[in-house]
């Protein structure tokens, strides 16, 4: 009976000290609870267990394990409005992580991840849609954009002077929550409407596209089509306007090239005759009787060079005067 006694009580230790024990992982932050509340120190402030294996009493003290990691939250691409009155759609995303995790638990009704990024992504598009609309197109597109985000981030971490009705009510609400576990001393210099008062911190804040509405884009398109068809019935009618003077050109050039070459041919065809005439001359002038001859010759041959050809001419005519008197 002893024996199961003895069994009875290392049981009941080792639940007792399993049940005593908790574990909080690499990246995470571990709070203690206390019949629902958020467990303190004596100096009143929020005891944050890091990493690593703590003591817990049993029955009475649960734990809540929150991720201390930098966390990104994609934003759904939204519509806004610029200085301009002129609708993007921008799309972005956030780098946020827990600094003060009992007031992130106590905001998000129990540290809710999903709870916690409805609200930011509400307080990121309020502060977005407001430095938006300080800009015009140009100046988001271009080199504004990392001032702009800085802004908005400077904005969300810090809060604005500005609060919107809903925002107070809601701002009101937490700090009620908060103010029941939390001395006031420790409120001063938290913005009501900044992140801190979620106990997050904001990172980083980037626009990853921006795009213009569909029907935006496509009267743009058209407008664009139209203003490069219009380039481009320009550049084909200074083409062939170019075409025409190339043309014009080789014409000229072709006719004033052809008109030299039939004026050279015709001043050596001219000096070739006369050439031949002089040397005619000469030779005439040095046998006249023997250049007839030649010629007379020449003459026959052309006239008999067909034993078909028949020439009815008078025997005594001088054409045949060198046939005369020819000796058998």
């Amino acid at each position: 009976m002893k024996k199961y006694f003895i069994i009875f009580i290392f049981l009941l230790t080792s639940i007792f000290l399993y049940s005593a024990l908790f574990i909080v992982q690499e990246g995470q932050r571990g709070l203690v609870l206390r019949f629902g509340k958020v467990l303190r120190g004596e100096d009143n402030t929020p005891i944050i267990y890091t990493p690593g294996i703590h003591i817990k009493i049993p029955l009475i003290e649960t734990v809540k394990n929150l991720d201390a990691k930098i966390q990104t939250m994609e934003n759904q691409a939204d519509r806004f409005v610029t200085m301009e009155k002129k609708d993007l759609i921008v799309d972005s995303y956030i780098k946020w992580k827990i600094i003060d995790f009992s007031r992130y638990y106590l905001a998000t009704g129990g540290g809710d991840v999903a709870q916690g990024e409805v609200l930011l992504k509400r307080k990121f598009s309020d502060r977005l849609r407001s430095e938006l609309g300080r800009l015009d197109v140009k100046g988001i597109v271009t080199d504004s954009r990392n001032k702009l985000m800085s802004d908005v981030r400077f904005s969300l971490n810090n809060g604005t002077s500005g609060l919107d009705e809903d925002d107070t009510i809601y701002n009101k609400k937490i700090d009620t929550a908060l103010s029941n576990q939390i001395q006031q001393g420790q409120e001063v210099g938290i913005h009501p409407n900044s992140m801190a008062a979620l106990g997050i911190e904001v990172v980083d804040v980037r626009i990853k596209q921006i795009n213009l509405p569909s029907e935006v884009s496509d009267a743009i398109y058209q407008r664009m089509r139209a203003e490069r068809e219009a380039v481009a019935r320009r550049h084909r009618s200074q083409g062939k306007e170019e075409a025409e003077k190339l043309r014009a050109t080789a014409d000229y050039k072709v006719t004033r090239t052809l008109a030299e070459a039939k004026r050279q041919s015709l001043i050596i065809k001219g000096e070739a005759d006369a050439e031949t005439a002089k040397l005619y001359a000469l030779s005439f002038n040095a046998d006249p009787e023997f250049y007839v001859f030649i010629r007379s010759l020449r003459a026959y041959e052309n006239s008999f060079n067909n034993t078909q050809d028949l020439i009815l001419i008078d025997s005594k005519s001088n054409f045949l005067r060198f046939m005369h008197n020819v000796e058998s």
